[in-house]
């Protein structure tokens, strides 16, 4: 292999997947779970389940790391005459049926010396990211932890020796940013006894016989482990399961109560599988409307999840500010995965393009951290809009007409399309309320850049028209706006709607 390593010739192997891994042949995604995307059931009291994912609401922004034996030739595996064969993605074993004796070996030679936890976390730090979350055990079953259960893992098998989940787990906590951990539930090619539907995602090649597999024998011999493992030697913030494929759900419940009885606070994404967890996901897309139930999306800075050799398709700083900016307008999260090397190294590509997005969160984060969903029902031809909530103590000190204000709503108004006329409007807005325990009230707005806190001018009107339930007391606001942007990939404007008692 070493003398493969020093002569790579890469050759195209014509394959029937994609290199979009989890994409299947009707341009669905193979997320392995037979619920995706319907309403998850809640076994706790909605207080207690936003206790535990306030943190996670407030962030938005993550990293997702897929790393593992697949990164040593970047998803390619040697071939019989030196070539590298392309095995598509970090699925690779399966793609290319390599048998489980024959890819362990690849352990023998990942030495990834290059690997610095605490820049992996600076890297994310520096974009803005809030939490990470690093694969410890993808569908080969190879574990990226020393894990006590099993000797499939990086600290018995490779020449390095090291722990990277113990490392990361340290680095994100001195550095101020939660950890978290993915484990691949449902799929182990590995085990003997992990069966997906039909086979269609086993290892049928070293385990023939998919009628004699039984989950429950895997389950209780490797996933409960692990997971103790997991929850006892890293006390990860979330756990972030990916394919639940053939888990009953009494095995969903029991999984459930063992990390909440380690750890309480834990989050659980739904891919725990039979509709439980904590927050839903969407993979490589954002929904039009978001959803009502907490959500994520998880998504690949290029082409692929696990580093692959030759892509360097990577998204545009715009394109990746756009795309978290329209997540959080929707209420949901964004986790965006990057891969590293098989020597440790997160690509130059993807580091470029993360220090921009950090330059611009670093100006305009106010505008995502520990904000909402816009408020607003048709999306602007502008951009998007995020929300901040604030509450004043009520002081019935007169101030003319009103009393001090009771409340403050911020909106931030984010442009990508910059008006021709430099004239922004809000419709929608609404004028008068009536605030529980207070009264009647009336709001007052003013704007300003947030980069640089310009004033901006504005005017305000009630609507015309026939009144009706639905549109008393809602008006219009045009906000006055500079000539040219501030910043071309979105600039933010705040609108602060202040609300006022009226005294008679």
């Amino acid at each position: 292999m070493k003398k493969i390593l020093s002569a790579i010739c890469i050759a195209t192997f014509v394959a029937a997947f994609s290199s979009h891994a989890q994409v299947l042949a009707n341009g669905e995604i193979d997320t392995g779970d037979a619920n995706s995307g319907k309403k998850l059931v809640q076994t706790e009291s909605p207080d207690a389940v936003a206790k535990r994912l306030q943190w996670w609401s407030d962030a938005r922004f993550g990293m997702f790391i897929h790393w593992g034996l697949y990164s040593q030739w970047g998803c390619h595996y040697p071939g019989t005459n030196g070539e590298l064969i392309n095995g598509g993605s970090e699925h690779m074993m399966q793609h290319l049926k390599i048998p489980l004796k024959e890819y362990a070996k690849i352990a023998n030679i990942f030495n990834p010396t290059n690997f610095n936890a605490d820049e992996w976390v600076s890297i994310a730090k520096n974009a803005g990211m809030k939490y990470m979350v690093i694969t410890t055990k993808h569908h080969d079953g190879f574990a990226m932890f020393n894990s006590p259960s099993s000797d499939f893992n990086i600290v018995k098998m490779t020449p390095w020796h090291r722990d990277p989940t113990k490392e990361l787990a340290d680095a994100c906590a001195k550095q101020g940013l939660k950890f978290g951990v993915y484990y691949s539930l449902g799929r182990d090619w590995e085990d003997p006894d992990c069966p997906t539907k039909a086979g269609y995602r086993s290892n049928t090649w070293d385990y023939t016989n998919e009628d004699a597999k039984v989950f429950s024998r895997y389950f209780e011999r490797k996933v409960k482990p692990q997971i103790t493992e997991l929850m006892t030697q890293y006390h990860p913030a979330l756990i972030w399961f990916d394919t639940p494929e053939e888990i009953s759900k009494a095995e969903s419940e029991e999984l459930v109560a063992l990390i909440h009885k380690l750890q309480p606070d834990c989050i659980i994404n739904s891919r725990v599988g039979n509709r439980l967890g904590d927050y839903g996901v969407q993979e490589q897309k954002i929904p039009g409307s978001g959803d009502t139930q907490p959500w994520e999306t998880c998504m690949t800075l290029n082409g692929h999840w696990g580093y692959f050799l030759g892509d360097e398709n990577w998204k545009s700083p715009t394109n990746v500010i756009h795309n978290l900016v329209d997540i959080i307008s929707k209420g949901g999260n964004y986790l965006l995965n990057v891969g590293p090397t098989g020597q440790g190294i997160i690509p130059q590509g993807a580091v470029k393009d993360l220090d921009a997005v950090g330059a611009w969160m670093k100006v305009n984060g106010e505008s995502i951290y520990g904000t909402s969903a816009s408020p607003m029902t048709n999306t602007p031809s502008w951009g998007r809009v995020t929300k901040k909530m604030g509450y004043v103590a009520q002081d019935t000190t007169t101030n003319g007409t009103y009393a001090k204000p009771l409340a403050q709503t911020n909106l931030y108004l984010h442009i990508f399309n910059w008006p021709k006329d430099s004239k922004l409007i809000m419709p929608e807005m609404r004028m008068t309320t009536s605030l529980a325990g207070a009264g009647p009230c009336v709001a007052e707005f003013t704007a300003h850049l947030l980069a640089n806190k310009t004033d901006l001018k504005l005017t305000k009107q009630y609507a015309t028209g026939v009144v009706t339930n639905q549109n008393a007391g809602m008006g219009v606001v045009t906000i006055d706006l500079p000539s040219k942007p501030l910043d071309p990939i979105d600039t933010v404007v705040v609108l602060e709607q202040k609300w006022y008692l009226i005294l008679d």
